[in-house]
């Protein structure tokens, strides 16, 4: 079953604008984890301090929290692709300077210029997906293009330790530069009509910011993908600021043992990315507690791990989970929203999302540095355990319908 199902996603790269968005995301992705690293490295290297981490990583998703509340419906009232287009272009200038900047705080402002493409750039490719293949197609292609991001997931870091710990993170930035530009080529070749039926006539833009608002509160998908993901993202905060020091000061494997740790996070991503088409199709509430829980067991593995390597295999469970869990959550919004409303609900939900996120990240910090990364680990596996089983009440009989969400 699994094997039909990636013959399935392969298939879809027959569709040439589909295979454009493909290659887009693959070569963006690898570069952008790869600075990942080189950031919360340099970030480490200058201060060795879980606050400067957190705000760094703060800093890089705090404009998603502003534009999904303020300027969410700009996903569907402009071109999705040239708002694509300009997130990679304002990314590749952000990366070409940042090799010439020495301070932390300078680091932690580019990192949240940074920010403000990833939150338009996101939004608008998941928006217009439903657009771009045919309706039986749409949970395989988020499932084959989150494989893609899950493998540049993978790969990205490992080459990112391997680069910044021989060459310092100046060259991982200059890589990631190219990677934007090329992304920006590779969309500006798909038709804009391809991601968008119809721009809704505005209402005014708090009007029509009310009305994304208002979808979310009537949708029970979408009201599930709120609730329970804003409880993962508390763990993933905690996770996110005590990686580096779980691969550093607990398994003491250095900056290469960083980039195994998120490179087997990767990997299992890839993997639970690739096996959630054909079980969300079985049932998508079912599947999304299995995913779920599979995520707290692999985070928790990690936290009690003697050495990396035992560790990196309990990040690749955990990244199974995380994987399909994140198919799932797009599928539940994608069909649980009509296109002329789905740009500003996917930011109206990231924004949430984003603002726990943004919390968890600045309390981590602090919680790390007085408990160490092991029992930070280990809080944020019950914490994602907490959010299986709100799960279990809110998605237990939400199926999978295989077709969008009617006008509203």
């Amino acid at each position: 079953m699994v094997a039909q199902d990636v013959v399935r996603r392969f298939a879809l790269l027959r569709n040439t604008r589909f295979r454009l968005l493909f290659l887009a995301t693959l070569g963006s992705g690898v570069g952008n984890w790869l600075a990942v690293i080189a950031l919360q490295v340099d970030i480490y290297d200058r201060t060795h301090s879980g606050w400067w981490v957190g705000d760094l990583l703060v800093a890089n998703i705090l404009p998603a929290v502003f534009i999904g509340l303020l300027l969410g419906p700009l996903v569907d009232r402009l071109s999705r692709k040239w708002l694509m287009i300009g997130s990679d272009v304002g990314r590749l200038v952000v990366f070409g300077i940042l090799p010439f900047v020495g301070s932390p705080a300078a680091i932690v402002v580019l990192a949240a210029f940074a920010g403000i493409g990833n939150a338009f750039f996101r939004p608008a490719v998941l928006a217009g997906v439903p657009n771009l293949v045919g309706k039986a197609e749409i949970s395989a292609a988020n499932a084959f293009l989150q494989a893609v991001e899950w493998t540049a997931t993978s790969i990205g870091p490992l080459i990112g330790g391997a680069l910044v710990a021989v060459w310092g993170p100046d060259l991982a930035y200059s890589v990631n530069a190219v990677t934007f530009a090329l992304s920006a080529l590779l969309v500006a070749r798909i038709p804009a009509q391809l991601l968008q039926s119809e721009r809704p006539i505005g209402r005014g833009h708090w009007a029509d910011l009310s009305h994304g608002l208002a979808v979310v509160r009537q949708s029970r998908p979408l009201r599930c993908v709120l609730v329970v993901w804003s409880i993962v993202m508390v763990a993933n905060g905690a996770i996110n600021v005590a990686e580096v020091f779980l691969a550093r000061r607990s398994y003491d494997a250095g900056d290469f043992g960083f980039g195994l740790l998120w490179a087997g996070s990767g990997v299992g991503l890839v993997i639970g990315g690739l096996a959630a088409a054909g079980m969300i199709e079985r049932g998508l509430g079912r599947a999304y507690v299995s995913f779920l829980t599979i995520f707290a067991v692999g985070i928790a593995g990690a936290a009690a791990a003697p050495n990396v390597r035992l560790g990196t295999a309990a990040m690749v469970v955990a990244g199974f989970g995380n994987g399909g869990a994140v198919v799932a959550n797009i599928t539940l919004v994608q069909h649980g929203a009509p296109d002329q409303v789905r740009g500003r609900v996917f930011t109206v939900l990231m924004s949430a999302n984003y603002a726990v996120l943004g919390l968890a990240l600045v309390l981590a910090g602090p919680f790390t540095n007085a408990l160490g990364a092991r029992w930070t680990y280990a809080l944020a596996a019950a914490t994602i355990l907490a959010a299986a089983l709100v799960a279990v009440r809110l998605a237990r009989d939400i199926g999978f319908s295989g077709r969008a969400a009617e006008p509203v």
